[in-house]
């Protein structure tokens, strides 16, 4: 189904430059960002912890460490 959207030029601009980089259309970048908001993809963390469940405390500890990179993002990650 069609839908129309107004956004400011600049946001645009942004999705369009994250799109690109991504190597993604905007209308799936912004359907992802979507599903994300909505709750029907899974985070990371969410998933680890699910994971999680079979592992003695130790074995998660050193999981979630592993896995904390996946939560930082930096400065030159965005255009």
């Amino acid at each position: 189904m069609p839908i129309s959207l107004r956004m400011p030029p600049e946001k645009e601009e942004m999705i369009k430059r994250v799109a690109a980089k991504a190597g993604k259309t905007k209308t799936a970048l912004i359907l992802e960002a979507l599903d994300e908001r909505l709750g029907l993809v899974e985070k990371p963390e969410d998933l680890v912890r699910r994971m999680a469940g079979w592992m003695s405390h130790e074995e998660a500890q050193e999981l979630r460490e592993a896995v904390s990179i996946f939560n930082r993002v930096g400065e030159g990650d965005w255009p």
